[in-house]
């Protein structure tokens, strides 16, 4: 029965299923950049989003509130219409011996 409603909310309600996943991954440190330029302020990344990364700023684009957050799932990346979101992992930098 539990997982008859799992299958439910995966096909009825993306967004649930992800949240789900979202605690199951590693948390990695990334880079998130919004091309304002490229950017028309639909909200899809900050509606869906399942970190709950993004919120809005005064004029109703989306700006990055918690980094920390962020599951690189991509999620964001993918689906937005203008591609005005750029998600990179933090790459560390060793210092090479001399």
């Amino acid at each position: 029965m539990v997982k008859e409603r799992e299958s439910q909310l995966a096909v009825h309600h993306p967004v649930e299923a992800l949240e789900g996943k979202a605690t199951a991954k590693r948390k990695k440190d990334v880079r998130i950049d919004i091309y304002k330029a490229w950017c028309k302020a639909c909200g899809i990344c900050v509606a869906f989003c399942p970190s709950h990364v993004f919120s809005t700023d005064e004029q109703g684009f989306p700006q990055v509130a918690h980094p920390e957050a962020c599951i690189n799932c991509g999620w964001c990346e993918m689906h937005c219409p203008d591609f005005a979101i750029s998600v990179q992992e933090k790459r560390s930098r060793v210092k090479k011996p001399e």
